[in-house]
């Protein structure tokens, strides 16, 4: 995902409300996001919903990962041979 921009990417809510179909082509043509800020604090993120689902993704598989690192530290596991062995009775039941 394209980096934000501070000197460009940043809106506060009330120019949202009045140029919001604006500011969503901007995003969906840079790609990057736009900070809504609210008494010059972020308040909110407005993104491109595809970079949105890809970081989704992501985020998704980095956390599998990870519970399965933690689950090899743990020694919760099994050999390949006996994976597949498990595998193959599910696949042929």
């Amino acid at each position: 995902m394209p980096k934000v921009r501070l000197s460009e990417d940043l809106t506060p809510i009330s120019d949202f409300r009045v140029r919001s179909a604006e500011l969503v082509a901007k995003v969906r043509r840079t790609k990057r996001p736009i900070v809504l800020t609210q008494r010059g604090r972020s308040a909110a993120v407005l993104e491109d919903i595809q970079e949105y689902e890809r970081r989704s993704e992501r985020l998704e598989l980095l956390e599998a990962i990870v519970a399965g690192l933690r689950a090899v530290e743990r020694g919760e596991v099994v050999s390949h041979a006996k994976a597949m062995a498990e595998l193959d009775k599910v696949l042929n039941a």
